[in-house]
């Protein structure tokens, strides 16, 4: 494993629980390929009802493209960023938390123009994709109010 989640932990914003990755298997320029447990821990902070929604592997694949940022960054914690929207959302499941094996996590970095950046991701478990889609992503909105409270 290249890094652990101790070493994730301290390069994206994410903290304690809400650091859902355990690993980074593998990165480049363009792609990088995260290892994720956190799906079948009970106190996981998005399991709602005592459920893991497929949807929040949306979230998994944000953290890895964080990650990739900083990681292509040289290592230094990212600027902030905001996903802007999702493309081509494809959920073949409706659970994570009762998939048994370990998630991986693929992100693509498809285009970034200054602060705009295009990520292609995949969440699988074994020989089966769980998730996938496209993420567009605004880094370093410079303060914007992005509706939060």
């Amino acid at each position: 494993m290249l890094m652990t989640r101790d070493e994730i932990a301290a390069l994206i914003p994410h903290a304690g629980t809400m650091c859902l990755l355990n690993g980074v298997l593998s990165w480049d320029r363009s792609r990088i390929r995260c290892i994720a447990r956190s799906h079948r821990d009970p106190a996981n902070p998005l399991r709602h009802a005592g459920r893991l929604a497929a949807l929040c592997g949306v979230e998994y694949a944000s953290q890895a493209m964080a990650v990739h940022g900083g990681l292509t960054a040289g290592g230094d914690r990212p600027a902030a960023g905001y996903l802007a929207s999702l493309r081509d959302l494809t959920c073949h499941v409706a659970r994570l938390d009762d998939i048994t094996e370990d998630l991986v996590i693929d992100a693509e970095n498809l285009t970034g123009e200054g602060s705009r950046v295009i990520y292609a991701f995949t969440l699988s478990a074994g020989d089966h994709e769980l998730l996938s889609g496209r993420a567009a992503v605004v880094i370093d909105a410079g303060g914007a109010d992005m509706g939060g409270s």
